[in-house]
Formats: structure tokens, sequence, C-alpha cells
């Protein structure tokens, strides 16, 4: 099973590396940028056929790894 997780940072949390995006953006002439949030997305091939299980094991692995639950949000999407 395949499976996506998305992490991006909380909203207030400060995005220094979607600031120098924005700045390089509007450097390059693209107009109309307000703003840049970046983020990451992590893929996973997993041995789990049952998908009930495996988001279970994703949410574990994005709360002890792939995402600081602090300052970050996670989605985690089960692919076809």
């Amino acid at each position: 099973m395949k499976a996506r997780v998305f992490v991006t940072l909380k909203p207030g949390v400060l995005d220094p590396q979607g600031e120098a995006v924005k700045h390089s953006l509007g450097t390059l002439g693209f107009a109309g940028v307000d703003a840049v949030r970046q983020g990451k997305v992590i893929e996973l091939d997993l041995t789990e056929t049952d998908s009930t299980k495996a988001e279970a094991t994703l949410n574990d692995m994005c709360e002890k790894l792939l995402a600081n639950t602090v300052i970050e949000n996670y989605r985690v999407e089960l692919l076809p």
C-alpha cells in the first residue's frame, strides 16, 4: 500500500524558507504573490494491506518522527 504524508507549518509559525521563495519569485518578475508557505511531502510504501491499520501506523509515525507536532500539522493520504 502506498501513502503520502503532507507536513505543513501551523498558522502563525514563521516560515523563513517561504519568505525566501516569495522574495525570489518577485526578483524573477512573478508579481502578485502575497505569501508562500513551504512544506514537505513524504511518500511511503507500506506492507500493510488493511487501510485502518495503515492509517493508524502512519499517524503514529507522524507523531513520533515525521512531523514536529509543536509547530507542524500533518495529513495522511492512502493511495489506491
